[in-house]
């Protein structure tokens, strides 16, 4: 069996490199594909006190347990099944928990800081930045984390201007320069979304030919 081909996929919080991944998982869901979400991979807190665990710079790289991460990639580029971690936002801290996944031949992994670990951005095939105005990042986020993760508006817009804002612009912005392609608009730039969906489409061809000659 060949090689599975590993697509990164970043871009700063709120700007639809979620929407962009899953839409792409979502074409091919029934095929050789899976992802692999970066915020699956914040450290265990269990060690801390909640007020402890609040007060975590999220948007930091010293946030994520990249070795893990980076270990099961090892592991699902060598087709080798994993247990990957879940996290749990509202008690911000790693859930006991794991979701087994087994390989693909193609491997969508989204998340804002992947491209800023060069060990983990030395093993994708293709990187991916999705670059959106930062009124809009603001918006979506405020949106999703009182929604989905029970945050009082507040303490979303507090976070964003103390801790989001600056690590963006510290370490997010900057790896944009390592990316194979940029799609501005995220998941609304269908043109974009198109040209990936064909690449995939074509990857798996190529993966199910290369299965069959093997045979």
């Amino acid at each position: 069996m060949g090689r599975p081909v590993l697509i990164g996929v970043a871009g700063g919080s709120g700007s639809g490199k979620t929407t962009v991944a899953r839409e792409l998982y979502r074409q091919f869901m029934d095929q050789s594909v899976l992802m692999i979400e970066q915020d699956s991979y914040y450290k265990d807190q269990s060690h801390m006190s909640m007020d402890e665990r609040v007060k975590t710079n999220y948007d930091h790289p010293f946030a994520f347990d990249n070795d893990l991460l980076l270990s099961h990639l090892h592991e699902l580029l060598n087709h080798q099944a994993i247990e990957k971690p879940q996290y749990d936002f509202k008690e911000h801290n790693r859930s006991n928990k794991t979701v087994h996944v087994q390989p693909a031949s193609v491997i969508i992994l989204e998340g804002m800081l992947i491209l800023e670990d060069q060990r983990i951005r030395d093993l994708m095939d293709i990187k991916v930045f999705v670059d959106t105005d930062a009124d809009v990042r603001i918006v979506r986020r405020i949106q999703r984390d009182i929604e989905e993760r029970g945050r009082s508006l507040n303490s979303v817009v507090k976070q964003y201007l103390n801790v989001v804002r600056p690590m963006h612009l510290q370490f997010i912005e900057p790896t944009k320069r390592y990316a194979n392609i940029i799609i501005p608009e995220g998941g609304y730039n269908k043109v974009a979304l198109d040209l990936l969906s064909t690449k995939i489409y074509n990857i798996l061809l190529e993966s199910t030919a290369i299965t069959q000659q093997s045979k």
